[in-house]
């Protein structure tokens, strides 16, 4: 198991100094994609000194919509000249048609996002050349028109796509807490091997006492209990701001070591090649069950997004929804939805949107930050 940092410039000369302590570096595929030459040759020159992994944020995997194919090729130019160890991405959606969500949104776990993700995952395969890790994502809102629980989703993500995941533990903590499942129970229940790699981060309780995985804080004690129950061959800890001392992230990496040589299973996942190169096997895809139609991730981008539509359907959730198009058993489906749940994605997405926006204006002037989690 190799411990490491996510590559943040704030964080970039105490990085370097620790390289003795750093095992893997993990790089956000998106500050990438307009990487001039002497970027690029910085970066294949630290990929020299430690392995480094590629992670994407915007592509949207997980959704019976088309996956953004130019968002697609240009994670294929980075994979081409960067030629990290591995690539990821996450079972989210982040778009509707023209609707921008702002983050990644966890997607209905049903068979028409499951179909959806494997025509994704199979084309993205085709256009970077391997198939990406899936990470599992937190949310703020048990995602409507499920039909799979978290364990279950996971498990089916895995049979149908041939992918390993990334599981990114803080995230599965978060949804434990915030929707009463048994994260350890989960976690335990994974195959180790098909795990490979792992994600730590941190987060804060927010309004309804839920926990908001915003990447800001420290690593908390029952992600490092959890670290005791999986392993893979990289371990990353995330952090997008409210910095602290790079030796204060590095001893968060000491505890991780320690936590992961608790492991009571046996196991390894992948293959290495002699340099630590994760090697992912190629698994064939199970058949592909045909995509039904897309109104339901639409709808939801839309009650995400747009204060109007959502006072719509608050108003009359069952006629709004068949107004829609969308079937009688979700419009009834979605009755259920908790307004205040619906509210405080809304919102939680709207923040996203225009921290994201202020980080366009600010790389109008400089370069730019590490991704707004918040």
């Amino acid at each position: 198991m190799r411990f490491g940092l996510g590559w943040r410039a704030e964080l970039g000369a105490g990085i370097l100094a620790h390289l003795d302590r750093i095992e893997v570096l993990e790089v956000l595929a998106e500050e990438l994609f307009d990487a001039d030459r002497g970027q690029r040759r910085a970066l294949r020159f630290l990929g020299a000194q430690v392995p480094i992994v590629l992670h994407a944020t915007s592509v949207g995997l997980a959704s019976p919509e088309r996956v953004d194919v130019r968002r697609l090729e240009r994670v294929a130019r980075v994979v081409e000249w960067l030629e990290p160890k591995l690539w990821s991405e996450h079972l989210a959606f982040v778009r509707s048609g023209d609707v921008e969500i702002g983050h990644l949104a966890a997607p209905p776990r049903n068979d028409a996002t499951l179909a959806g993700l494997q025509r994704n995952v199979e084309e993205a395969r085709r256009i970077v050349g391997s198939f990406p890790l899936l990470e599992n994502v937190a949310s703020l809102i048990d995602p409507p028109l499920s039909t799979y629980g978290e364990g279950e989703w996971l498990h089916a993500v895995l049979e149908a796509t041939g992918c390993d995941l990334l599981l990114d533990l803080h995230n599965l903590y978060a949804n434990a807490t915030n929707f009463g499942f048994d994260a350890g129970g989960v976690a335990s229940s994974l195959p180790v091997e098909r795990i490979g790699m792992i994600h730590l981060a941190g987060g804060r309780r927010i309004e309804r006492d839920r926990v908001l995985d915003d990447h800001l804080h420290d690593v908390p004690d029952p992600v490092y209990e959890l670290l005791s129950l999986v392993r893979a061959p990289y371990v990353v800890l995330e952090r997008d701001g409210n910095y602290p001392a790079v030796e204060e992230l590095v001893g968060q990496l000491e505890r991780a070591r320690l936590a992961a040589g608790a492991l009571g299973r046996d196991g390894t996942n992948g293959t290495y090649g002699t340099n630590g190169t994760y090697r992912h096997p190629i698994r064939p895809i199970g058949p592909i069950s045909p995509i039904g139609p897309i109104t339901a991730t639409a709808f939801l981008a839309n009650l995400y997004t747009d204060p109007a539509a959502r006072a719509r359907f608050l108003a009359a959730p069952y006629d709004e929804a068949l107004r829609h198009s969308l079937t009688h058993d979700e419009a009834t489906s979605l009755t259920h939805l908790n307004p205040d749940d619906l509210a405080l994605a809304a919102r939680s997405f709207a923040k996203k949107r225009q921290a994201k926006a202020r980080c366009r204006e600010s790389a109008s002037r400089s370069p730019s930050p590490a991704a707004v989690r918040e």
